[in-house]
């Protein structure tokens, strides 16, 4: 490993991507299998039969910080992104709390797709006839038995991951393309063939119960987007940094597509009572009620693919965005060791998967997966909110200048990423305030607004902690020169625009 002290040249990451490595990469991290197999029964369950009205409620703000990260990425293409941008346009220490959020976020995320996995795969064994290893018997919706089996499977990921972006680009491409497989030919049959009518209303965005179900059938749906700025994390390894931007919005906007068909299909075929009780399980479900072993097998396969490849792609982008705060002394020197052997933040990476271990055994205090799925998706949708809502604002702040050049250019700027993150930001405020009045005791459950709340409001009140040690005990110079750009005054060339 190697690391070259600060003031010398800083580390830098090997470049050996293209735009189809970015796809698979940030389509990997959406995990659009996951999210439908998983997150359209968890959405079902607050908005009803209207998950394509939801999922395309969600696009619209989600496009707008797509924007932003595109335009920002031409710019200042840079592996932690949002808290480099964040940091030099508004403040170091909301940029700071970008990054940090970021990797607590993901982390948890790690720990739900580790149980996610290992469901997965009891559940494929239990389809093959396995039923019980060693007199215990196997239960997917048991959070100690997926949690076990899954970090198997993060460890295999893990080691994956540190030889090279390059072999888990082409590792995901694989798994990608059994998974699309997969899931368009049951999707569209299911469709075609399904029992329940197909109905406008399903479209309908004003015939959701609530505005608070809207409020968190929101956030649930920016989650399912969640991961398309993966690949903005490996823009210092793509040969060409728009390469990174292309493959960004060419991921969002399969995933809008992949999520309508999916919720589309899913209320075809179930019915919202079926959608809603088998949660973990739905994919399974979905593909026994249209084929019958081993061709019902398929969609669990694809699911289990996707857990895979999801892992790995969430392990990646993390070592990249602690390789860069480290870069800048806010994180310890030992997330910014490249390997001399492979060109990564190996050691890093390593760690990452420790963490996401840690935090999965941790996880054990929610006995059922279900349970401990709805809480990590409330948790991770607030503070990915945040992060995406000041992403947009650093963006609006750092272009504002464009308003007085060119009406059109500003608007998509400027204007588009401030509404996307006021958007956002009214979501999460407003979720967060139905939490806290939704209960008046604490308790670990997935449906204690409290333990809800509280759980957001940790990652959050953790980075502030840190950011301070950042700034005071290992005295790093992104406290100073954060803020320092000369983006506002100086002119945006055309071709970036």
């Amino acid at each position: 490993m190697t690391q070259k002290p600060y003031g010398a040249d800083p580390p830098s990451l090997r470049k050996s991507l293209g735009v189809v490595d970015g796809v698979a990469i940030a389509a990997s991290s959406t995990a659009a299998t996951t999210s439908i197999g998983i997150g359209l029964g968890v959405t079902a369950g607050v908005v009803g039969l209207h998950l394509p009205a939801i999922m395309l409620l969600a696009f619209l703000p989600v496009l707008g910080i797509a924007g932003a990260y595109t335009r920002l990425n031409r710019v200042e293409p840079n592996a932690g992104n949002g808290y480099v941008w964040v940091g030099r346009s508004l403040t170091p220490w909301l940029g700071f709390l970008v990054g940090w959020v970021n990797i607590v976020a993901t982390v948890a995320f790690l720990a739900y797709t580790t149980a996610v996995t290992g469901s997965a795969v009891i559940q494929l064994a239990g389809e093959a006839g396995v039923h019980e290893v060693a007199g215990f018997a196997l239960d997917p919706g048991s959070t100690a038995q997926t949690t076990a089996v899954g970090v198997v499977v993060l460890v295999a990921v893990t080691l994956t991951a540190v030889t090279g972006v390059r072999t888990a680009a082409r590792l995901q491409s694989g798994l990608l393309v059994f998974e699309y497989v997969v899931l368009l030919g049951f999707c569209g049959y299911g469709i075609v063939t399904g029992p329940h009518a197909f109905r406008l209303s399903w479209f309908d965005p004003f015939q959701i119960p609530s505005a608070t179900a809207v409020a968190q059938g929101m956030l649930l749906s920016v989650f399912c987007y969640w991961g398309f700025e993966a690949a903005f994390t490996v823009n210092e390894e793509v040969r060409d940094p728009k390469d990174a931007s292309r493959a960004g919005t060419i991921t969002l906007l399969t995933m809008l597509g992949l999520f309508l068909l999916g919720s589309v299909a899913f209320q075809r075929v179930l019915s919202e009572d079926e959608l809603v009780g088998h949660g973990a399980q739905g994919l399974a479900f979905f593909g026994d009620r249209l084929a019958s072993m081993p061709l019902a097998a398929l969609p669990l396969v694809a699911l289990m693919f996707s857990a895979v490849a999801s892992l790995q792609a969430g392990v990646i982008p993390t070592a990249r965005g602690m390789f860069a705060m480290s870069r800048d002394r806010t994180l310890g020197p030992v997330w910014s060791k490249v390997s001399s052997r492979y060109g990564t933040p190996a050691a890093g990476t390593l760690l990452i998967g420790a963490l996401a271990a840690a935090v999965a055994a941790l996880a054990l205090v929610i006995p059922r997966l279900a349970d401990m799925i709805m809480a990590t998706v409330n948790a991770v949708g607030i503070v990915v909110a945040l992060s995406y809502a000041l992403t947009a604002l650093a963006a609006a702040a750092r272009f504002r200048g464009l308003l007085r050049e060119d009406w059109r250019t500003g608007t998509r700027a400027v204007v588009l990423p401030s509404l996307s993150a006021a958007a956002l930001l009214g979501l999460g405020g407003y979720l967060a305030w139905s939490f806290y009045t939704s209960t008046d005791h604490l308790e670990v459950s997935a449906d204690n607004g409290w333990f809800l709340l509280l759980v957001p409001t940790l990652m959050i009140v953790s980075g502030f902690v840190a950011a301070a040690w950042a700034k005071w005990v290992r005295r790093s110079p992104y406290f100073r020169t954060g803020r320092v750009t000369d983006a506002d005054s100086a002119p945006v060339p055309a071709a970036l625009r």
